[in-house]
C-alpha cells in the first residue's frame, strides 16, 4: 500500500551508481562455470606442464579467481554475500582436492634444478603444507583468510577444519590425512620463514621466490584484523630487512629468479612476469618501491613505441633490456623492437625443447598494471587480447582458450595458457587501482558487516548475472541490478538481510512495488522477460 511517504517512483537516479560491463560479469560467469564443474572434472584447466609444476597449475588458476572474485565483491559488488561467498568456498573446496597438490610429492625428493649438487633424492612427504611448498600452502592461506574477512565466517579457523587426504589407490600403506586450519598453517609457515632467516618459503626445495612470500603475508594482515594482533608488523620488518641483505630486488628493479638457500645466493632473473606477480601484490604493503621502479621493471616487458603499446614476450623483452641497457639503443624506437625480435629468435628455439612453457604474462601484467592503475597500458593490453587472442564466450562466461603457439604469421604474439586465459585477464578487469593496498589499510571486521544490509537467497547458480550490489549509507538505499546471461524467463527471490527495524520501500525498474515493516530483511522476487533484460531493484527506507 502506498503511503504518504512513499513515492511511486524512485526519487533518485541509480545511473550515477557503476555496475560491471558485461566483459566484467562474463569473466565472473566463466569462475562460475568453472568452479561448478564435478570433482575431477578440469575443463579449460589444462596446463601446460600436466603434472601441475609450471605457473599455470591448478593451484595458480584457483587462488587468482579466488582473489579476482575477493577486490570484486570488497570494491565493485560489497553486498553480493550470496553471491560470492559460495563462488570462493567452492574455490576453497577445489584447492583442497588431491589433483591439485599431489604434484608434491615427487616435488620433495628435490631436483638437480633447484639443487645442482644434489647426488641422491630425498626422502619424499606427500603433506604439502608442513615444509617447503609456499607456492601451495600460501595460497591457501590467504584463501581461506580471504573467506574468514569477507564474510566473517571462522569456518576455516576452527580446529581441524582444513582437511587433506591422501589415498592414492595403488600406492602406500593406506590413506592418510594431512590436518590443519587456518592458523595452524600460519604457523607452520611462519616458523619456516625463521628457520630461513625471514626470506621467505621455498616453493620448489632450496628455492625462495619473491612472489610466492606475498600470499601468506597479505593473509597474516587478514588474520591480525580478525584476531585484535599485530604479527604482520613483526613479520615485515624481518621480511624486509631479508630482501636487502639478499638482494632479493635487483637494481634494475627486477625480482631474482630466487634465492637459493644452499649455497646462500639469489640467482639472476630471467623474466619479467613473476615481478609483475609479486608486485601486483607486494603493492599492498610496499607501495612506494614498487611504484618508484615500476619504469625500471617494466622496460622491454611493456613497450610504448609509435603510440603503441605492447605487452612483449620473455626472450624479446630481454633483448630488447639488453640493447637499451647494454647498447644504448633507444626504448621508444621499432627499430630497437625489430633487432630484439631478431636476436630472441635462436633462444625461443631453444627453449622449445629444454623448456616449452612459456611465463605467465598475460595475466601477471594485467594483474599488477590493475592494482598500480596504469589504465592506459591495461587498456592496450586488454584491447590486444580482444583482438589477438580469440576471446570466446561460453554458457555466458568470458576466457580467453589456451593456444600453444607463440607467434603467428604476422609476428603477433598470441601465446596463451590456462592461468591467463581463466582466471588472470579475468582479474586486471575485475580489480581497481590499490585495489590490494586498500584492503590491507581498511580489511572488514566483524563490525563492518554487522552494519550494513546483505544479498543472500540468489547466486550465479540460479542463472543471473550481477551488476551492481551496493548499500548506500547516506540514502538508506539497497541497489542491485541482476540480467539473467540467456534468454528466457528467469525468477529470483532477492532476500535483503540485516536491514534495520522499520519501513522499507521496495522498487523495481524504478516503480515502487511494495512497502514492507522490516524487524531484520525483506524478499523481493523478480522476473526477467527475457533478452537479458536487466532488473534494477531497489530498498529504500522512508
Amino acid at each position: 500500500m502506498q503511503t504518504s511517504t512513499s513515492p511511486a517512483t524512485l526519487p533518485f537516479d541509480i545511473s550515477t551508481y557503476p555496475k560491471l560491463d558485461p566483459k566484467q560479469a562474463g569473466h565472473l560467469r566463466h569462475y562460475h562455470n568453472l568452479l561448478a564443474q564435478k570433482d575431477g572434472e578440469w575443463h579449460h584447466f589444462g596446463t601446460q606442464e600436466g603434472s601441475q609444476e609450471w605457473d599455470d597449475a591448478y593451484r595458480y588458476q584457483l587462488a587468482t579467481m579466488t582473489y579476482a572474485m575477493a577486490v570484486t565483491h570488497y570494491h565493485r559488488l560489497p553486498i553480493l554475500k550470496g553471491v560470492f561467498k559460495p563462488l570462493i568456498r567452492r574455490a576453497i573446496h577445489k584447492m583442497l582436492l588431491r589433483q591439485v597438490w599431489e604434484y608434491w610429492f615427487n616435488t620433495s625428493h628435490a631436483g638437480i634444478a633447484t639443487m645442482p649438487n644434489l647426488k641422491e633424492l630425498r626422502k619424499p612427504w606427500a603433506d604439502p603444507i608442513k615444509q617447503e611448498n609456499i607456492m601451495y600452502s600460501g595460497h591457501l592461506l590467504l584463501m581461506t583468510s580471504f573467506y574468514a574477512m569477507l564474510f566473517d565466517d571462522d569456518e576455516f579457523e576452527r580446529e581441524g577444519s582444513i582437511r587433506l587426504l591422501w589415498n592414492p589407490l595403488f600406492w602406500g600403506l593406506g590413506d592418510e590425512e594431512f590436518v590443519y586450519d587456518n592458523r595452524s598453517v600460519q604457523r607452520e609457515i611462519l616458523r619456516q620463514m625463521e628457520e630461513n632467516d625471514w626470506v621467505g618459503v621455498c616453493c620448489e626445495p632450496n628455492a625462495v621466490f619473491v612472489v610466492c612470500n606475498q600470499f601468506p603475508i597479505i593473509a597474516m594482515r587478514l588474520n591480525d584484523s580478525r584476531d585484535g594482533t599485530n604479527v604482520v608488523e613483526g613479520v615485515l620488518k624481518k621480511y624486509t630487512d631479508a630482501l636487502k641483505r639478499k638482494n632479493m630486488i635487483q637494481e634494475d628493479g627486477m625480482c631474482t629468479l630466487f634465492y637459493a638457500l644452499d649455497p646462500g645466493k639469489a640467482l639472476p632473473s630471467r623474466q619479467g612476469a613473476h615481478t609483475a606477480w609479486a608486485n601486483a601484490y607486494m603493492h599492498s604493503w610496499n607501495s612506494k618501491a614498487v611504484r618508484s621502479l615500476y619504469d625500471q621493471y617494466t622496460l622491454g616487458y611493456i613497450t610504448q613505441i609509435d603510440g603503441k603499446i605492447e605487452l612483449q614476450q620473455t626472450q624479446v623483452a630481454g633483448a630488447f633490456r639488453n640493447l637499451v641497457l647494454v647498447d644504448g639503443e633507444p626504448a621508444d624506437s621499432i627499430e630497437t623492437l625489430k633487432k630484439a625480435r631478431a636476436a630472441a629468435k635462436p633462444e625461443i628455439q631453444v627453449l622449445k625443447t629444454r623448456m616449452p612453457y612459456q611465463t605467465i604474462s598475460w595475466g601477471n601484467f594485467s594483474q599488477m598494471l590493475s592494482e598500480l592503475g596504469k589504465k592506459e597500458e591495461l587498456t592496450a593490453i586488454l584491447e590486444y587480447a580482444d583482438s589477438h587472442l580469440n576471446p570466446t564466450w561460453e554458457k555466458g562466461g568470458l576466457f580467453y582458450p589456451r593456444n600453444d603457439t607463440v607467434f603467428d604469421e604476422n609476428e603477433n604474439l598470441v601465446h596463451m595458457e590456462p592461468h591467463s586465459g581463466n582466471s588472470g585477464i579475468g582479474y586486471g578487469r575485475l580489480n581497481v587501482e590499490d585495489g590490494q593496498k586498500k584492503i590491507w589499510e581498511n580489511p572488514w571486521t566483524r563490525e563492518t558487516l554487522a552494519n550494513r544490509p546483505s544479498i543472500e537467497g540468489v547466486t550465479l547458480a540460479d542463472g543471473f548475472d550481477f551488476l551492481r550490489g551496493t548499500w548506500d549509507e547516506e540514502r538508506k538505499a539497497v541497489i542491485v541490478t541482476l540480467r539473467p546471461w540467456e534468454d528466457g524467463t528467469k525468477k529470483a527471490t532477492l532476500r535483503v538481510e540485516n536491514l534495520a527495524k522499520g519501513s522499507w520501500n521496495v522498487f523495481v525498474n524504478g516503480s515502487l512495488r511494495s512497502i514492507h515493516e522490516a524487524t531484520t530483511g525483506v524478499s523481493v522476487e523478480v522476473v526477467s522477460g527475457g533478452a537479458r533484460e536487466e532488473l534494477d531493484v531497489v530498498v529504500l527506507r522512508q
